[in-house]
């Protein structure tokens, strides 16, 4: 069977693969694109996702896009609420004939004689599809959908009550009145407790060490006056503005006085829990804040729920699991008909796809990060991948507008081929790690995997709003590190006519 060609192939049909379609549309309308989803649905993370409560974990008005306004009251928003905006995105856009469903991509090869991404697929129906465009864009997010991360537990198989990992939540689990384990400290399962404790017979948040959390209305209160006394766009940008600078304001500062910081985030929860709540053992972390990411809780629920004493808060660790719960090292027991496994996600780059440059398998660990997009010497490939200090969307916003500026740029000057490749002496640049100074588990697991960081732009992943602004907006295209070649051969006809006329 042939394959189908677009100018532009998407990856994934999440947040990011909806926002590159919507971008493509605006600002690059010349080139035809399709975008491949692995699952029967738009949504990614949000139609994954299943485990009670589940929400964003920042506010919608920079989770949500640039180009369309979040209009819910509620701006810490559940899943199903996220799904509903994401298809009216799709909708208002005409998305929907552009994506075909079912479709993994599972190996993609690049030909520069031919300027052509090969790209392979397996469908859900067990068949094989393949698919060829000039441009390829990675939307699939950075963590498997195979499976979450899951550490050996010795005992396991003695329990004999029911194991869950919040990635594959069943449908049919029941914990009304039942004593609920959750094993874990960082957002998943701060959302899953006090769900979960509203029928359960008692839950206990087992963790290992402590993460900072703080709490925040739900609703944002600015935002909802706003739209009403301005226009939607104009109160949407007004409040996007304030929220974001309101995050790189809270991340620069425990950058300069983590001290500080910490000692209010330790201010609040003693405020929720009471003076005599044990708020140093259970809430205080060994690192710093934003060294790994904040946990939002929204209305104070968490909190609400331990002192209700509905779900309250173990720091120790696991000897074993029992027939019954879980013994712990200090060798108290807690006793469990149901043990979550909130134990995080798998990293994985380019949705777990092979990679090949003219028949060379690009091995990731040995390239650098060209504005933590795009990587040196694969060509005419980029990768949405969001903040991990703030909001996702802002950055895979940023990203799209550089992908359609570059695509842009190939068009006006009849180029196939674009290539970040490393200047004359900036290969004895330092190796910094792709994400630097964030030490959570899950990140710090694949690091090694993860192409380097060196110490100058272009080569950079800063992380950073402001930078990445300059970077992807304002930056030129041609900076003397992304190489254009390949040329298109109407263009090389018309020098030869040219010349021969000449």
């Amino acid at each position: 069977m042939p394959a189908e060609r677009f100018d532009v192939v998407v990856v994934g049909a999440g947040i990011s693969g909806i926002g590159a379609g919507v971008h493509l549309r605006e600002k690059s309308p010349d080139r035809s694109f399709v975008i491949l989803e692995g699952r029967e649905d738009i949504g990614g993370t949000w139609d994954l996702f299943k485990y009670p409560g589940v929400r964003s974990d920042s506010d919608m008005h920079t989770l949500g896009y640039e180009f369309k306004p979040w209009k819910a009251e509620k701006s810490i928003a559940d899943g199903p609420s996220i799904m509903e905006y994401l298809r009216e995105t799709v909708a208002e856009h005409d998305l929907r004939r552009h994506i075909r469903f079912g479709e993994r991509v599972a190996r993609a090869e690049w030909s520069t004689q031919d300027a052509t991404w090969t790209v392979h697929t397996q469908r859900s129906d067990g068949s094989h599809g393949r698919f060829e465009c000039n441009y390829l864009f990675m939307c699939a997010g950075y963590y498997s959908y195979k499976a979450g991360y899951l550490p050996e537990f010795a005992g396991r198989e003695k329990f004999r009550g029911t194991i869950v990992h919040p990635q594959e939540w069943p449908d049919d689990l029941d914990c009304v009145n039942k004593r609920v384990v959750v094993i874990g400290s960082g957002a998943t399962a701060v959302t899953i407790v006090p769900a979960v404790a509203e029928t359960a017979a008692h839950v206990t948040m087992l963790q290992r060490s402590p993460t900072y959390m703080v709490s925040r209305p739900d609703r944002d209160a600015l935002a909802n006056f706003l739209r009403k006394i301005l226009p939607t766009r104009v109160a949407y940008k007004l409040t996007r503005a304030k929220n974001t600078w309101r995050q790189q304001l809270v991340y620069r500062r425990t950058r300069t006085n983590p001290h500080q910081i910490k000692m209010l985030l330790l201010g609040g929860v003693q405020q929720e829990l009471g003076g005599k709540y044990p708020i140093k053992r259970h809430f205080l972390p060994r690192y710093n804040p934003w060294d790994q990411r904040l946990c939002l809780v929204p209305n104070s629920d968490f909190f609400a729920a331990i002192r209700a004493g509905r779900a309250s808060v173990v720091t120790e660790t696991i000897e074993t699991f029992t027939e019954t719960g879980v013994l712990l090292s200090s060798g108290e027991h807690l006793a469990a008909d149901i043990i979550v496994t909130a134990t995080g996600l798998q990293l994985v780059s380019l949705g777990e796809a092979d990679i090949f440059v003219d028949g060379n398998r690009v091995d990731f660990a040995q390239t650098r990060t060209y504005k933590g997009m795009a990587y040196s010497d694969v060509p005419n490939l980029a990768t949405s991948f969001g903040y991990i200090n703030a909001s996702w969307t802002l950055r895979a916003d940023l990203t799209c507008t550089y992908v359609c500026r570059l695509l842009n740029h190939m068009r006006d000057t009849g180029t196939r081929q674009c290539t970040p490749r490393l200047r004359p002496g900036e290969e004895d640049m330092p190796r910094r790690p792709w994400i630097d100074g964030f030490s959570s588990g899950y990140m710090q697991r694949v690091m090694h995997l993860m192409p380097a960081q060196g110490d100058r732009e272009p080569w950079i992943n800063p992380q950073n709003y402001d930078k990445d602004k300059k970077m992807f907006r304002e930056g030129g295209v041609n900076d003397g590190v992304m190489q254009f070649t390949n040329l298109e051969e109407v263009v090389v006809d018309a020098a030869l006519a040219s010349s021969a006329a000449r």
